[in-house]
């Protein structure tokens, strides 16, 4: 019996004996026959499909010719002259007409048919027979034969599969057996991003399955893809779909093995209470009946009001009377929504929640939609309050709410925020000025007997003020600092100096009292005084320390930390913890109103010049003690660094401290069309950065790549592409990395820049090392060794070898590599360089665990993984442990295996790295599947192919697939 196959590659046999239909063009004129369905095809329709609008002129004849090679391979029995029964000619064309049921395309639409006749009342025999159609697939239709991919008759095909793998799927989660039909659905929505109904039904799938934060992280994804890529939001199946996990009760079921790390202890991160906090008992009163009642969902208050009318002192205040009622602990973030030089983005506002939760640096996410639900997990079944402060939209606190009730967030804004209570059941508690008594008694619980001997004068004091407890607080300030000055006085002087004030907007009178009470304390302030409080609003960074302040005025660091002890005094900065301070964003406004009205563009420039210097210079004598051999590579600094570290661990404990605010310098440095520093800063920090902080990386190289571009200057655009593509590789991104790596390499090689071209090419070829194409990422290794060589850089050669022993880490070609990497670890060892050596030893371990030398390998990755936990170093740490993973595998020590792994992958999720991911996914599933825990089995095989489709990294889709159709033969 003939029987045909098309759905996957095109074979056919007789007998069971497969024959041999021969080259890609005469396979695609056999399946375009088949799927004529016995109906006759033209050769003008076979020439319009095979050539297109370009045939050659033998077209017709190499038609002929297929079909009689087709003839003598189906029909071998045929006489020389009988006439084909199989393949007739039909006018001007042919029919294949084979047995219907040796067809599997027949079969399939057969099954399919069936299926949709089934009584709904049957819905496991639906099942049986969708999954018997979908069990014929091999692959995509005509797969062997690309150049047809866009016919019709094979979309159509294609098309055929999806609705009824659909149709399967929303039958087996009925028949509550998601698990069964979430690879398939995996793969599916991973090759059709922007397929909502795919995606809902995935969402559905992995709620059904109980795995919500998979849920979640699908609806994030196609969110995202949906508003990039077509300018919309996601359509009623899709919202419905996440609604349902929403209110889903979460499984007892997990996604994929891993242990789980110990909750952090109780952490406080509320600022102090205010202090002679005063009134607002009807809102304390109110703020109690809401939180006392009994609510399904995570409770959400938003406090709004005026600028400057107390919000955050409320908030604070509130906050510090119920937090025994959250045990395990407070969490504070200032949004600086209004804030116009740096507000806190969504993503960066999760960073700093998830390091008050004990996830920090490498382990933040780079994703934001990842990051979101790492801190959701991280709040799960935990009673937490959260302060978000100061918000600006929606958009900026959705994103930081908790996934599950238990926690409190109050938030506070100057805007109704509309949507959180109408999408989130928040409730709204506007907070209006302070009563005129209360405005009083402020005053006299900050200046004293005074407002009780002249209340008219307090009275006018407060009104002056606006009842706005920031600008009393600043008036009262200003009142106990002249204790011989009556304040009748004080009063005739702000009103003088609110007639004198000819620019304010006379119909604003809450902005009018603001500005007018900052004006007349800041004109008590000392010239030098006034001055760095001037420059104050000239910083992007989220705070300001005395090594800020004293770049900004061009002083030394001990005058500038009296300086902004001076203004705190004067309630113009607020003390924060380990020496810093914080400016409220309308005394920020007010300073950098203050910077252009009284000092010169080019004096402000300057100022600004010598804060990114300064920064700049620091942060490259930090990385000098922490990787001494690139630093003949690193990008020259113009100022003697300001500051000296004793040793590597003061260097990193700065980087540390300062990143956020290097962050808002690189913006800074794109937004104020200095482009030299935001690639500088990028260059400087990226071997820190890369060890872990990709959420931070991202950022800095994003921005260093606009100001480049925009600068229009190659060596500038080479550098910042060399990065970011280096970036993307590590986070899997392998398409968009080969795209900035190849656009690098040639602006390097234009502009002479060697080492640039070395590094460029280095990372190219990991990603196509990675893509499978193993040829030319040994080639790409090759080029950049013979450039480092010519250069003279040790170890730049060094890191050459090194990538060239991970490229020949296959089979066929491990004693190559162990040459290149033993030639690498000596290398490293001459240079001192430890996350070299580390590296070498890591990659030297595996490459002996296919050797079978699995005594070497232990010991060298074991020696690599200390070394990498010693420096702190997230990705080589879990780089170890997933070899370890396998060598024990191999070994046959399951339970050490399981170990390695499960860790593994904790810290490839938490960095953001899916290469790792995958890889440790898969071998979870290999353990797994050998222990008889098929399902868990099939779920981590599911999630890493889902992750190697997403990033098309071949080897490790092959290997989930192999594995998925393994657990499926022992099911």
């Amino acid at each position: 019996m003939l029987v045909v196959q098309v759905l996957g590659p095109v074979r056919a046999w007789r007998d069971g004996t497969a024959l041999a239909l021969g080259p890609a063009g005469r396979k695609a004129l056999f399946g375009l026959l088949v799927l004529a369905g016995g109906k006759p095809v033209t050769r003008a329709e076979l020439v319009d499909a095979l050539w297109g609008e370009r045939p050659p002129l033998s077209a017709t004849n190499v038609i002929h010719t297929h079909v009689k090679h087709l003839r003598q391979v189906l029909e071998p029995d045929r006489g020389a002259r009988a006439p084909s029964t199989l393949l007739p000619a039909v006018g001007d064309g042919y029919a294949l007409t084979p047995p219907p049921d040796g067809v599997d395309v027949v079969r399939f639409r057969s099954l399919v048919a069936r299926a949709a006749a089934v009584p709904r009342d049957d819905p496991r025999r639906a099942a049986d027979l969708l999954g018997q159609a979908l069990g014929l697939w091999h692959g995509r239709p005509l797969a062997d034969v690309p150049a047809l991919d866009a016919h019709p008759a094979v979309v159509t095909l294609a098309e055929e599969r999806r609705a009824a793998l659909a149709r399967h799927a929303e039958v087996m989660i009925a028949l509550g057996a998601p698990r069964d039909v979430l690879p398939a659905l995996v793969e599916d929505a991973a090759a059709h991003a922007l397929d909502e109904a795919m995606h809902a039904l995935l969402i559905r799938a992995h709620t059904a399955a109980g795995q919500r934060d998979q849920a979640f992280g699908t609806y994030n994804l196609v969110r995202r893809q949906l508003a990039e890529e077509l300018g919309v939001s996601p359509g009623p199946d899709l919202t419905a779909a996440y609604l349902d996990a929403l209110e889903e009760t979460p499984a007892d079921v997990v996604a994929a093995p891993a242990e789980s790390r110990p909750a952090p202890p109780g952490v406080n991160q509320l600022p102090g209470d205010v202090f002679g906090f005063t009134g607002r008992q009807a809102e304390l009163a109110e703020l109690g009946r809401v939180l006392g009642a009994e609510r399904t969902g995570v409770p959400i208050v938003v406090v709004c009001g005026t600028a400057g009318v107390g919000k955050t002192a409320l908030v604070l205040h509130c906050a510090h009377r119920i937090r025994q009622d959250f045990p395990d602990g407070q969490l504070y973030v200032d949004l600086r929504g209004y804030d116009p030089r740096s507000p806190v983005t969504a993503e960066d506002a999760l960073s700093r929640l998830l390091d008050g939760l004990g996830v920090t640096g490498a382990e933040v996410p780079v994703d934001p939609d990842q990051r979101a639900a790492r801190y959701r997990a991280a709040l799960a079944d935990r009673r937490m309050l959260i302060v978000l402060d100061n918000a600006s939209s929606v958009d900026q606190v959705r994103p930081l709410l908790p996934g599950t009730p238990g926690c409190l967030v109050l938030v506070t804004s100057r805007n109704s925020l509309a949507g959180l209570v109408a999408l989130h059941g928040a409730h709204r508690l506007d907070v209006d000025l302070l009563p005129a008594p209360d405005s009083t008694a402020l005053l006299r619980t900050l200046i004293g007997e005074r407002v009780r001997r002249e209340p008219a004068a307090a009275a006018e004091l407060a009104a002056q003020c606006g009842r706005l407890p920031l600008a009393l607080r600043v008036a009262a300030e200003l009142a106990a600092s002249r204790p011989d000055s009556a304040l009748a006085e004080l009063t005739g002087e702000l009103a003088d100096r609110r007639r004198r004030l000819h620019v304010l907007d006379a119909g604003d009178d809450v902005r009018a009292a603001v500005r007018t009470v900052f004006s007349w304390s800041y004109l008590q302030l000392p010239p030098p005084v006034a001055k760095a409080f001037r420059r104050l609003g000239l910083h992007a960074g989220p705070d300001v320390t005395p090594f800020a302040l004293a770049a900004l005025t061009g002083s030394d660091q001990d005058s500038a930390r009296r300086t902004l002890e001076v203004l705190a005094r004067n309630h113009l900065v607020q003390p924060a913890p380990a020496g810093r301070f914080v400016v409220h964003d309308l005394l920020r406004a007010y300073a950098e109103e203050l910077a252009r009205e009284h000092d010169p563009a080019p004096e402000r420039s300057a100022a600004t010049e010598r804060l990114l210097a300064r920064h700049l210079a620091t942060a490259s004598a930090a990385m000098d003690l922490l990787y001494p051999a690139d630093r003949p590579y690193r990008p020259d600094v113009a100022v003697t660094p300001p500051l000296e570290f004793p040793a590597a661990d003061a260097a990193r404990a700065w980087l540390d401290a300062e990143r956020s605010t290097l962050v808002a310098l690189c913006r800074f440095a794109e937004r104020d069309d200095r482009p030299g520093y935001a690639v500088d800063l990028a260059n400087t920090l990226f071997r820190y950065l890369e060890s872990g902080h990709y959420a931070d990386a991202s950022t800095i190289h994003e921005c260093a790549l606009r100001a480049a571009r925009r600068a229009g200057e190659d060596g500038l655009l080479a550098a910042a592409l060399t990065n970011l593509g280096a970036l993307r590789r590590l986070l899997g991104d392998y398409d968009q990395a080969a795209r900035h790596l190849r656009e690098a390499v040639e602006l390097h090689r234009r502009t002479g820049d060697d080492y640039g071209a070395a590094r460029a090419s280095s990372n190219l070829g990991i990603v196509q090392e990675r893509l499978g194409e193993h040829d030319e990422a040994a080639s790409l290794h090759l080029e950049a060794l013979a450039l480092h060589q010519r250069l003279g850089s040790r170890y730049g050669e060094a890191a050459a070898l090194l990538n060239l022993g991970n490229a020949y880490s296959r089979p066929g070609h491990h004693a190559d590599a162990v040459e290149y990497l033993e030639r690498a670890l000596d290398l490293f060892r001459r240079l001192d360089d430890a996350v070299g050596q580390a590296s070498a030893l890591s990659n030297l371990g595996d490459v002996c665990a296919s050797l079978r030398r699995y005594p070497d390998a232990v010991r060298h990755l074991s020696e690599a993984q200390e070394m990498f936990q010693r420096l702190d170093h997230s990705y080589g740490v879990a780089s170890a442990l997933s070899n370890l993973g396998t060598v024990h595998t191999r070994l046959g020590d399951w339970a050490e295996a399981h170990r390695c792994y499960t860790s593994a992958l904790e810290m490839f999720r938490d960095i953001g790295h899916r290469y790792g991911e995958a890889n440790v996914l898969n071998g979870l599933g290999e353990i797994l599947r050998t222990a008889g825990r098929l399902d868990e089995a099939r779920d981590a095989h599911t999630s890493a192919l889902r992750i190697a489709t997403e990033t098309g990294d071949q080897d490790e889709r092959d290997r989930a697939r192999a594995g998925l159709e393994v657990a499926h033969q022992h099911a």
